[in-house]
Order: C-alpha cells, then sequence, then structure tokens
C-alpha cells in the first residue's frame, strides 16, 4: 500500500502495519502490540442471542500473546447458545486477524479481535451465527457463482431532557441540523471511532423521528454504512450498535434500536441495502436499467419474506412498526422508489453521474461515470431487533431461492407495485406477530436446510425464542390499554 493511501485511511492498524486488514498476519498483531504499548486484549465473538461477547486478556509475555492469537480460549456453550447442553458445553474461540481493531473506550491500550467458533473436534461450530453466514455465502456462490453485499441503516434514538431553546418538531427531524436537531456530535463521534477500527461508513443524519413525550424529547439518527461482503457487513452492524450505546453511556444518555418508542410515532427500521456480485462485478443494473439478476433476486426476497422475519423481527414491538402508512412494508410486493413497500429499487446513477457532476462543476472534464455499480436493491422490514448475522444469512438464502427459481421472473412483474402498497388488495401480508414469524419460518425450513447452511436445530431454537413471547393477536388484546403498551415498549426497549 502507498502512503498516499495510508494516509486517506483513518484505520488505525491498516495506517500502522502498511497493509489492508485482509492480509493481517499474526506476526502484524504482535508487531502491533509491541510497537504501540497494547497491554490488554479483547476476544469478541456473537452468541446464540445476536449480542456482541467479550473476553479479557492481560497480556502477560510474548508467548501468552502468542498462545492467545494461536489457540484462542475455550468457552461455555451452553451459556452462548440455547442449544448446547451442559454436558458437552466447551467450545473453542478463535480471533480472526482481520479483523483487529483498537478499542476505542478501554482504560488501557487493548486490542479487539472478532473470533471464529469451534467444537470439540476443532470444526467450526455448525450453529454459529457466523459460521451460518459463512456457508449461507459459499452456497449460494457454489450454486449460482455470485456472491452477495449488504449495508445496513440503523435507526435508533437518542432520549434526554426536553430543551426549550430551539425545542424539536415531532416527525419533522428529516436531515435537520443543530440546533434544531439536537446530539448529532453523539453520531459523529460514533461514525468517527467505527471508521478507525475498520468499519465501511457511508453516512449519517438526522431522521424523522422527533418525540416529546412525559417530559422527555427523543431524537432519531441514522447511520447508514456501505456495502461489503454480507459476512463483514454482519459483523460490522453489531460493531455499529456497540460503539453507539458506548457513546450515548459516556454522554449520560439512553440510546434505544427498539423497533417502537411510542405507539403511533416513527419507530427504527434496520433496512438492509443488498448488492450482487458475479466475478467482482455488480450485477443488479446495466446500460438499460435493472436486470433480470436483479428482479430474480427480488423474487427471493418476495418469497421467503414471512419467515426472513423470524430473524428481523424478533420482538412483539416489532410488528406494532409494520403496521400500514407508517412507511413501514406490510405487503409482500417490490417497486422502484417507492417507501410502501416491502422491497425497494432505489434511485441509481446510471445515466445521469456525469451530466449532475459537469452542471454542478462546470470545470470540471467530461469523463465517463460508472453509475452501475451503486444499484442496490433494499429490503425494509428488518428492524433493530434482528439476529443480523442470521438475517443476512436469510437474505443469501432467499437470494439464491431467487436466482435458480424458474417462476421468480413471473413472480417479480406479479408483485411489481407503483402506488401505494397498502391499498392494493390481493397481495400476501407479513407476519402480525413474533408467532406468525415462527410459524412462517417452519413453513420454509426446508429451504433454509438445503446445502445445510441452517441447521435443524437452529431452526428448532429460533421457532421456540419467538413463540415463547405469546404475542398472537397483540394488537386487538392490548388495543386501547395505553399502560400495557407502555409497559410492552420498555421490556423491549434494549432489543438487539
Amino acid at each position: 500500500m502507498h502512503d498516499i493511501d495510508r494516509s486517506l485511511t483513518p484505520h488505525t492498524l491498516v495506517r500502522a502495519l502498511g497493509k489492508p486488514a485482509a492480509s493481517f498476519t499474526k506476526a502484524d498483531i504482535v508487531r502491533f502490540v509491541q510497537e504501540q504499548g497494547i497491554t490488554m486484549l479483547d476476544l469478541r465473538y456473537v452468541a446464540g442471542d445476536g449480542r456482541l461477547k467479550k473476553l479479557n486478556f492481560a497480556i502477560g509475555s510474548l508467548e501468552h500473546l502468542d498462545r492467545i492469537l494461536t489457540l484462542g480460549e475455550r468457552v461455555d456453550g451452553s451459556s452462548l447458545f440455547p442449544f448446547v447442553g451442559a454436558a458437552a458445553s466447551d467450545l473453542y474461540v478463535v480471533p480472526r486477524y482481520r479483523t483487529a481493531f483498537v478499542n476505542p473506550f478501554a482504560e488501557e491500550p487493548t486490542l479487539d479481535l472478532m473470533c471464529s467458533f469451534y467444537d470439540a473436534d476443532g470444526e467450526p461450530l455448525a450453529s454459529a451465527p457466523e459460521q451460518v453466514l459463512r456457508k449461507a455465502q459459499a452456497h449460494l456462490e457454489a450454486t449460482t457463482g455470485c456472491r452477495l453485499e449488504a449495508l445496513g441503516e440503523l435507526e435508533y434514538y437518542l432520549f434526554s431532557e426536553v430543551d426549550s431553546i430551539y425545542p424539536i418538531v415531532e416527525q419533522r427531524g428529516y436531515h435537520e441540523a443543530h440546533p434544531y436537531s439536537k446530539w448529532g456530535h453523539v453520531r459523529r463521534e460514533t461514525m468517527a471511532h467505527l471508521v478507525r477500527m475498520g468499519v465501511q461508513v457511508k453516512y449519517g443524519h438526522a431522521e424523522v423521528g422527533n418525540i416529546v413525550h412525559d417530559g422527555q424529547e427523543m431524537v432519531q439518527h441514522e447511520i447508514e454504512l456501505l456495502p461489503v461482503p454480507i459476512e463483514e457487513a454482519a459483523d460490522q452492524l453489531v460493531l455499529a450498535k456497540w460503539v453507539l450505546r458506548e457513546v450515548a453511556y459516556r454522554h449520560g444518555l439512553q440510546v434505544s434500536f427498539a423497533p417502537k418508542i411510542i405507539v403511533g410515532q416513527a419507530g427504527s427500521g434496520m433496512h438492509v441495502h443488498t448488492r450482487l456480485t458475479r466475478g467482482g462485478r455488480a450485477v443488479f443494473a446495466d446500460a438499460e436499467g435493472l436486470t433480470d439478476d436483479a428482479r430474480r433476486v427480488i423474487a427471493g426476497y418476495l418469497r421467503l419474506a414471512a419467515s426472513l422475519t423470524a430473524f428481523g423481527n424478533t420482538v412483539p414491538t416489532s410488528y406494532l412498526r409494520l403496521v400500514p402508512h407508517q412507511e413501514a412494508p406490510t405487503s409482500i410486493c417490490w417497486g422502484d422508489r417507492n417507501r410502501s413497500v416491502l422491497v425497494r429499487v432505489p434511485l441509481g446513477w446510471s445515466g445521469v453521474g456525469d451530466r449532475m457532476l459537469r452542471d454542478a462543476n462546470p470545470l470540471e472534464p467530461a469523463q465517463q461515470v460508472d453509475g452501475t455499480a451503486g444499484q442496490t436493491v433494499e429490503v425494509r422490514s428488518p428492524d433493530g431487533s434482528a439476529h443480523v448475522h442470521l438475517l443476512l444469512a436469510g437474505l443469501a438464502v432467499a437470494a439464491r431461492t431467487g436466482l435458480v427459481g424458474e417462476d421468480s421472473l413471473e413472480l417479480a412483474q406479479r408483485c411489481y407495485v407503483r402506488e401505494d402498497a397498502s391499498r392494493v388488495e390481493g397481495l400476501a401480508q407479513l407476519p402480525s406477530s413474533c408467532a406468525g414469524s415462527a410459524e412462517a419460518l417452519l413453513a420454509d425450513r426446508e429451504i433454509y436446510e438445503d446445502g445445510g447452511v441452517f441447521p435443524p436445530g437452529l431452526i428448532d431454537a429460533q421457532a421456540t425464542m419467538l413463540r415463547e413471547h405469546q404475542d398472537d393477536d397483540l394488537s386487538e388484546r392490548l388495543f386501547g390499554d395505553a399502560d400495557a403498551l407502555a409497559a410492552l415498549v420498555q421490556k423491549h426497549l434494549h432489543c438487539g
């Protein structure tokens, strides 16, 4: 990597080691620890609940450091996964060097690494979220020659006392700037930490949701990431949520990714944009517009839309967000630039990039601008309760289903919507509860289990977890009961 490249790279280790993260070796990590005076090491991993876990090490010697980096450590799998029994619960966690980053919050100089799980035979743990995602990507590539990339839109609310100077205006926060929008510095601080950790950040902004309730104001923001392979995208979303919580905590603020904060006000989604590549080239758009590959993948998303909620909408309040007229989908359909549909094809840059550039900047010479690579397909149902690794694995399964399905193009044509989807009759609907999503998952289980991607025990465990919420007919049972609704929201305020 040339010096000019390093000068534009915020990733602390990339700058120090002079090589991309994908090329990090054990020797690189040891050298960084020695040269930077790192005294602590954290191993991090995502367990059955989808949350980021941590194991601390105080580095005692070079031999100690080498052992941790080589062998990882043993952990109690029965406390991390619902499908691991106590009688044979020992698992290994082994660090992946390419994920290393300097912990921005630790009091001592600390290096963190994401890990993979292995069983007693040293084989990848089949039901570990990271391994399910790896298998989903591998199965997609083996059968179609394609790989899936993704980026997440992370919406969240920050809670504080009401500011009487420049009071917020409810439901009018979109892209507002300070002082009309509050706590933008929390967003910027978070983004700065993330890029130094190697997370690919696209942008951040204030979102629509401004709420004033019971002496508090709740201000909604969003951080959107850049498209990377789904294995990296899942880790980066989990890290982004952790960093946001840490930054907010240090400012004395409560942050929530919950799908619903106040019933009747804008909830928080976690829309996922996807991009398909073949041979390293994006294939969702060409000079003629949207490709058949894109339409087939869209059809796959629609076909598995109901069961994907089992990974993307995992708490009862998810289904208080998925209601008509809230810019959250309920009908299983797709459209162009239509925010009422489940799968949206957002505006791309094909054919217009050079024209806009020269109009805005008359001194710029004419140049070829390839806008097709930026075309994504957005899935709008997931929210902050999602188990991110399983959700992205499910999207890879759905993409493969669409690509190999004989009737995919016909399904895509039949489910295309131009108007407000909530006014279109005859469309299939998303589940209305966790219980419904569990039934949809069990009905589609053979598709998820194909190729050994999702182990049967994991499907059963996910369905059981969803059923335990006992939220059949929840909206009807709680209708008009403001106290019960508030208690439900509070219970799931810190989901995900």
